[in-house]
C-alpha cells in the first residue's frame, strides 16, 4: 500500500521542488482553456440570474396577455381585473416630427411609439429627465398632452426638453426624457427610438384604424397568494380558442433568453477549441518533461522500481500541476466576467448579476481534468513500458512506439469523455454534435497533414539529391520529417487557430460586402407600413409626384398565430429549435396570386391566378422541415380570433438578401380578403430623392410609417461589427492557445536543438549557416500550415456563406493572404527564438558532459 499510494507522491512532490520549468506550456495551455470556459459560463448565469431575478420589471407584471390588432373582449378583460392589478399598453411604430414645420418638414422620424396608463409601470420605475411620475408627466398641459422620449428623438429632430412633437394628427409637449424604461429591451431589432404618451391620447392621434399593426399588452399584477402558473392555465382553458397569447415570468423575455444561450454555447464552443488545442501543447509538455528525465526513469528501472511506480510518480506530479493550472483558469474565469460585463451591458435589459457561480466553475474544471488526463495518458504510458536501455538510445536515437492497448482504450474513453461533457451540457445538442465530429475531423485532418509533409521533405531530401538542394536547404528539410521533430504539433496548433481565423475573416467580408455593396444596389429605399386599402389610391398617388420613384410594390399584410400542426396543438407539437421561432408568438402572412421575386419552388406547385378553392397556403421549406410537415399536411392559424386551417400547397426557398417583399406564408386567394388588414410596400427613388418621398408619402397620411432601409442596413452593420469583434476575440484566445504549443514544440525539441547546433558547428558550420538552415525549417513549416489552414478556412466560409446562408461567395485572397503572413511570422518567430537559444550553447560543456 505504501509504495502504491505514499512512495509516488513522495517521489513526484521531491522532483517537483526543481520548480515548473517543465511544465510551464502544460500549465499555460490549461490555464487558458479552462478561462475561457469559466469566463463564458460565469458571465451566462451572470446575465441569465439577472434576467430570472428582475423578470417582473422585464414583463411588466406576474403575467401578460398579447393581442395584436384589436384590444381583448370585456370578458378577457373582466377575468383579468379579478386576478389583480391590470396596467394596459398599446405599442406601434409611427412617424414622428417637430411641430410647426409644415409640410414640407424635411425632419420626419420612425418611433417606437408606446400609449401607457396611470398605472404603469406594475413593477420597476422609469428613470426621466427630469425626474417625476410618468402620470404627472404625460398630463395635459396648456392643453397638450405630455410625451417622454429617448433623447434620440431630441438629438434627431433638433427638439428639447418643452418643444413640441407632432404624431400622426396629434401635437404633443416633450415633458422629458427616458433614461431608463424596464421593461424595454429584450428584442433584438428595434427600428426606432422610444416615445411614450398615455392611452387616453393615443385616439386623437389618428393611428389607430382597423388592421394596423397595433400590439395590445395587459400586465397583470396578481393577487398575493395566486398559484402563476395555475392561474395562467385556467385562463388558457376558459378562452381556448382566444386570438391572443399569456405568458408568465418563464418567458419573460424569451428572444433574450434565446440570444444569451445561444451566444453561451458559441463562445463555449470557442473556449472548448481552445482547450482541445491546448491539449496538444499538454501532450508535448508532458513528453518534453519526461524525456527530459529519460535518465532518472532508466536509472530508476535499472535498480529496480516497477513500471507501476514509474507511471504513478509521473501521473502525480501531471495531477499536481493540472489542479495548478486549472485553479489558476477558474480564478481567471471567475473574475473576468467582471470586465467583460462593462461591454455588453448596454444591450441588456436589467443588469447582471455577478458573483461566483460554481457550476459553470465546476464544468470549466471538469473540462480541464478530461483534457489534462487525455492528452497526458499516451506520453505517461510510454515512458511505464519502456526497457532501460530503449530509453538510454532515446537520447541519440529515438524510437516510435505505441502504447499498450487498455492505455489507447483509456485515452479514447477520456476523448469520448470529453466529446460527451460537451455535448450533455450544450443547449443545442444537435450544434455540439457538428462541433465534436469538426473537432474530430479537424484533428485527423491536420494530422494527415503533418504526415504529408514530413513525407514530402523525405522525398525531396533522399541522398540522390543532395547537389541540387544544397546543405542548408538538406538541413531544412531533414528538420521536418526527422524523429521528434515539431512538424505534427506546429501543424494541428497553429493549423486549427488559423483556420478559424481565415474563416472568420471570410465570412465576415462576405457579410459585409453583402451589406455595404450588394444590398443597396438592390434594395428599396423605404418600406411603408400601415397603409389602408381605401389609402391605396393616395399612396400612390403622392408617389407618383416625386421624380425618381420606380419599382413600387405593394402586398396585403396580417397577423396571425400557428395554433395547431396537423391538428396537434402547436404546444404538442415536436417543433425544432430553428423553427419554433415561427410558433412562438404570431407572425405575418399574405395572399397572393402569384409567387413574389426572390422565391424559389421546392416542392409542389403554385395555383392557378383564378384559384377558388379551400384555403390553400405556400410555406418556407426550412420552417416546413423543422415541423416536420410538407405537402399535403395542414396548419392552423388564427387571424383576429378565427381559426382557419390550410393545406401545404408548395414549398419555397427565399432569398431574403434582396430585402424584399417576402412572407413566410402565403395564402391563396379567397381566404383572407375579407379580414381586416391593412398593406405594405416598397419603393426605390432616385439618389438625393429620400426627402421628397417620405415628405410626399407621411405629409399626406400620417397613419403609414416608413422605414428607411438605409438606417436598417447601419443598425446591421452595427450589429455586424459587434459580432465580429466578439468572434475575433474567440478567435484569438484560440491563435493563443495554438501560439502557446508551438512554443512548448519549439521546447520540446530544444535537446536536440542543442545536440544537432553542437555537432554541426564541431564540423565546422557557422551561427549564420546554421541560422538559415532552421529559418528556412520554420519558414516551410509555417507556409505549409498556412496553405492547410487557408484552403480548410475557405471551404467552411464558403459552407456557411453558400449553403447555410443561401448568399452569393466571393473569395477575398487578401484576407487568406494576411492570414499566411501572421502564420508565417509567428512560426518563424518562435523557430528563430528556439534556434538562437540552441546556438547560444558552449560545445565543450556539452561533450565533456556527454
Amino acid at each position: 500500500m505504501r509504495a502504491a499510494l505514499v512512495l509516488p507522491w513522495r517521489l513526484a512532490r521531491r522532483e517537483l521542488r526543481g520548480g515548473l520549468r517543465g511544465f510551464r506550456i502544460f500549465t499555460a495551455c490549461l490555464a487558458l482553456g479552462v478561462a475561457a470556459i469559466a469566463a463564458v459560463g460565469s458571465l451566462s448565469a451572470a446575465v441569465q440570474t439577472g434576467l430570472r431575478e428582475d423578470a417582473r420589471q422585464i414583463l411588466g407584471g406576474d403575467a401578460e396577455v398579447r393581442s395584436v390588432h384589436l384590444p381583448i373582449g370585456a370578458d378577457v378583460r373582466a377575468a383579468l381585473d379579478a386576478s389583480g392589478a391590470v396596467s394596459g399598453t398599446v405599442e406601434m411604430r409611427a412617424m414622428a416630427s417637430a411641430d410647426g414645420q409644415g409640410a414640407d418638414n424635411a425632419r420626419r422620424l420612425l418611433v417606437e411609439l408606446k400609449a401607457v396608463d396611470d398605472l404603469y409601470p406594475l413593477y420597476g420605475s422609469i428613470d426621466t429627465t427630469p425626474a417625476g411620475s410618468v402620470p404627472a408627466a404625460l398630463a395635459h398641459k396648456d392643453g397638450l398632452g405630455g410625451a417622454l422620449v429617448d433623447a434620440d428623438v431630441l438629438r434627431r429632430l433638433v427638439l428639447k426638453v418643452g418643444d413640441k412633437l407632432d404624431i400622426g394628427d396629434a401635437t404633443f409637449r416633450i415633458a422629458g426624457v427616458i433614461d431608463r424604461e424596464p421593461d424595454r429591451g429584450t428584442r433584438v431589432f428595434i427600428f426606432g427610438p422610444r416615445v411614450m404618451i398615455a392611452a387616453r391620447d393615443l385616439k386623437s392621434t389618428g393611428l389607430v384604424q382597423l388592421g394596423s399593426l397595433i400590439n395590445y399588452y395587459y400586465r397583470v399584477r396578481l393577487d398575493p397568494g395566486t398559484n402563476a402558473a395555475r392561474w395562467e392555465s385556467d385562463l388558457k382553458a376558459r378562452f381556448p380558442d382566444a386570438p391572443w397569447q399569456v405568458r408568465g415570468l418563464s418567458g419573460a423575455a424569451p428572444g433574450m433568453q434565446r440570444f444569451v444561450d445561444r451566444i453561451t454555447l458559441y463562445l463555449t464552443l470557442v473556449g472548448l477549441t481552445a482547450l482541445l488545442v491546448g491539449g496538444v501543447g499538454v501532450a508535448n509538455s508532458v513528453k518534453s518533461y519526461l524525456d527530459g528525465r529519460t535518465r532518472t526513469i532508466a536509472t530508476l528501472k535499472c535498480l529496480g522500481a516497477p513500471a507501476a511506480l514509474i507511471f504513478r510518480t509521473y501521473l502525480a506530479q501531471i495531477a499536481i500541476l493540472a489542479a495548478f493550472g486549472i485553479a489558476i483558469g477558474l480564478v481567471v474565469g471567475a473574475a473576468a466576467p467582471y470586465a467583460l460585463v462593462k461591454l455588453v451591458e448596454a444591450q441588456l435589459p436589467v443588469p447582471a448579476r455577478l458573483g461566483v457561480y460554481p457550476g459553470p466553475l465546476l464544468l470549466a474544471a471538469a473540462y480541464g481534468v478530461l483534457t489534462a488526463l487525455a492528452f497526458s495518458l499516451w506520453p505517461l504510458a510510454r515512458a511505464r513500458d519502456v526497457a532501460p536501455a530503449a530509453l538510454f538510445r532515446d537520447l541519440v536515437a529515438p524510437t516510435r512506439r505505441m502504447p499498450p492497448w487498455g492505455y489507447q482504450l483509456a485515452t479514447a474513453v477520456l476523448l469520448a469523455a470529453l466529446a460527451g461533457l460537451a455535448w450533455v451540457t450544450a443547449p443545442d445538442r444537435r450544434l455540439a454534435a457538428w462541433f465534436v465530429l469538426a473537432a474530430a475531423g479537424s484533428f485527423v485532418a491536420f494530422r494527415l497533414a503533418a504526415w504529408l509533409i514530413a513525407h514530402a521533405a523525405a522525398l525531396i531530401n533522399r541522398p540522390g539529391r543532395a547537389g541540387a538542394l544544397g546543405p542548408r536547404l538538406r538541413l531544412a528539410l531533414a528538420n521536418l520529417h526527422r524523429p521528434g521533430a515539431p512538424t505534427g504539433s506546429v501543424v494541428l496548433s497553429l493549423g486549427l487557430g488559423l483556420t478559424v481565423l481565415v474563416a472568420i475573416a471570410l465570412i465576415q467580408a462576405n457579410l459585409e460586402r453583402q451589406v455595404e455593396e450588394q444590398l443597396p444596389s438592390v434594395a428599396p429605399t423605404y418600406f411603408f407600413i400601415d397603409i389602408q386599402s381605401n389609402e391605396l389610391a393616395i399612396f400612390n398617388a403622392a408617389l407618383k409626384s416625386v421624380p425618381g420613384v420606380e419599382d413600387i410594390q405593394e402586398m396585403p399584410s396580417l397577423r396571425a398565430r400557428i395554433v395547431r400542426i396537423n391538428d396537434v396543438p402547436v404546444d404538442q407539437a415536436r417543433v425544432a429549435k430553428s423553427a419554433a421561432w415561427a410558433v412562438d408568438s404570431d407572425r405575418g402572412l399574405t395572399y397572393a396570386a402569384a409567387p413574389p421575386p426572390g422565391s424559389h419552388i421546392v416542392a409542389g406547385q403554385w395555383w392557378p391566378k383564378d384559384y377558388k378553392g379551400p384555403p390553400l397556403i405556400s410555406f418556407d421549406a426550412g420552417l416546413a422541415a423543422g415541423m416536420g410537415v410538407g405537402i399535403g399536411d395542414t396548419l392552423t392559424f388564427n387571424v383576429l380570433g378565427r381559426d382557419i386551417e390550410a393545406r401545404i400547397g408548395n414549398l419555397r426557398t427565399i432569398d431574403w438578401t434582396t430585402l424584399g417583399m417576402n412572407f413566410t406564408v402565403i395564402f391563396a386567394p379567397g381566404t383572407l380578403e375579407a379580414a381586416p388588414h391593412t398593406f405594405i410596400a416598397t419603393v426605390r427613388a432616385a439618389p438625393g430623392q429620400e426627402a421628397a418621398v417620405l415628405d410626399a408619402v407621411t405629409g399626406r397620411l400620417p397613419n403609414v410609417s416608413a422605414v428607411r432601409v438605409k438606417d436598417a442596413l447601419d443598425a446591421v452593420n452595427q450589429i455586424l461589427g459587434n459580432i465580429g469583434l466578439a468572434v475575433n476575440a474567440t478567435a484569438v484566445v484560440t491563435l493563443l492557445a495554438g501560439t502557446l504549443v508551438l512554443a512548448g514544440a519549439i521546447a520540446a525539441g530544444h535537446r536536440r536543438r542543442v545536440y544537432d547546433a553542437v555537432v554541426l558547428k564541431v564540423l565546422g558550420a557557422t551561427r549564420r549557416d546554421v541560422l538559415r538552415a532552421y529559418l528556412v525549417e520554420y519558414g516551410c513549416l509555417g507556409l505549409a500550415t498556412a496553405a492547410i489552414a487557408a484552403v480548410l478556412g475557405t471551404g467552411v466560409a464558403w459552407f456557411v456563406i453558400a449553403r447555410i446562408m443561401g448568399a452569393p461567395w466571393v473569395f477575398f485572397p487578401q484576407n487568406v493572404a494576411l492570414t499566411a503572413l501572421l502564420c508565417l511570422a509567428i512560426t518563424v518567430a518562435f523557430g528563430f527564438a528556439g534556434t538562437w537559444r540552441a546556438l547560444g550553447q558552449k560545445a565543450a560543456t556539452l561533450l565533456r558532459n556527454e
